[in-house]
């Protein structure tokens, strides 16, 4: 029996449930996974049966209950130091958790016009009011650290190697494929790599055979 239980959202929409999914898989911590259909009238009562907040994604460990990916990602990375969620170096490890805290704190335009739909095509869509200046500021953290990283034997990831910063940038990853957002020079080579991860595949492969739809994300 794996440990611990991650309690998640549809994997179409859920971005927030991507995010330590990709941390566990990636790292190879196992787990079991538990999905509950989101947007529906029991969702909120099925959820809070594993947690308080009433939200996902959960992590449970024993007795123990994280909410909220971020905090699921610390305590992985207190857990399992040898999976390497956070960068070993000092200066990149607080780079690393300056993104991560700013991804899951801002960005609200590209969040709310473009919501996560992996199934679905939509380009030229979701351009609503500030949205152009969320990407502009997502696609330079993404040039500006992978300039960092000098030596390409070191991973082809935001730190290098895969941290818990690229699985916080993960679905908006896939948002910008949706949406058709185009990237040129590192943004568009960091978007290929972390497209091209196993875990990422096997996310994306679950989520284009869920059953599930939920209308008001469909254009």
């Amino acid at each position: 029996m794996a440990p611990y239980s991650l309690i998640i959202g549809n994997k179409n929409y859920s971005s927030w449930s991507m995010r330590p999914w990709l941390m566990m898989t990636a790292c190879d911590i196992p787990f079991e996974e538990t999905v509950i259909a989101l947007d529906t009238p029991n969702t909120r009562q099925e959820i809070l049966r594993h947690s308080p907040s009433g939200r996902v994604p959960v992590l449970k460990d024993g007795e123990l209950t994280v909410w909220d990916s971020l905090s699921i990602g610390e305590y992985l990375a207190e857990k399992h130091p040898e999976a390497g969620l956070w960068p070993a170096d000092p200066i990149a490890r607080a780079r690393a958790r300056s993104v991560s805290a700013e991804m899951h704190s801002g960005f609200g335009a590209v969040r709310q016009n473009m919501p996560m739909n992996i199934r679905s095509n939509f380009p030229g869509e979701g351009r609503g009011p500030g949205v152009q200046e969320d990407i502009n500021r997502i696609t330079a953290i993404w040039r500006n650290h992978r300039r960092r990283v000098t030596n390409p034997a070191d991973g082809p990831y935001l730190f290098g190697r895969f941290s818990i910063a690229d699985a916080m940038f993960a679905p908006v990853v896939s948002r910008f494929r949706t949406y058709g957002v185009e990237l040129t020079d590192e943004a568009a080579a960091y978007a290929e790599a972390i497209w091209d991860m196993p875990a990422v595949k096997a996310w994306v492969e679950d989520a284009r055979n869920e059953p599930m739809v939920i209308d008001r994300h469909e254009l």
